[in-house]
């Protein structure tokens, strides 16, 4: 990571950014954070349920590792349940029987590494 973060965005935690200049939403796990901009490794939010149904049909599948450069990112929210209302991770986990963050991490070299 460029930078140690603290606080509730820090490495591998899993998240929904807001992206502007084109408007898309993406989930996935962070790699890196810092003022350049963040990296995640994740999908494409409209995307979510077929990646899910591959995952869950076993088909190979990986998530994407993207940089979007800071001015880019409109927001930032931690991927969590509201109320009654499982997060992303809990669906992806709940649908798939595979640890969401886990999942994301493996397609990472940070991952294989951190393996050895």
């Amino acid at each position: 990571m460029t930078q140690e973060t603290t606080g509730p965005f820090e490495r591998h935690s899993i998240v929904l950014v807001t992206l502007g200049a084109p408007r898309e939403k993406f989930w996935g796990a962070i790699l890196d954070l810092s003022s350049a901009g963040v990296t995640l490794a994740g999908i494409e939010l409209a995307s979510f349920e077929d990646s899910v149904a591959m995952v869950k049909g076993g088909e190979a599948w990986a998530p994407s590792v993207v940089f979007f450069p800071m001015h880019r990112v409109e927001r930032m929210e931690l991927d969590t349940p509201m109320g009654a209302i499982p997060s992303l991770a809990q669906r992806f986990s709940a649908q798939t029987g595979v640890d969401a963050v886990a999942f994301l991490a493996s397609g990472t070299d940070d991952a294989k590494a951190g393996a050895r």
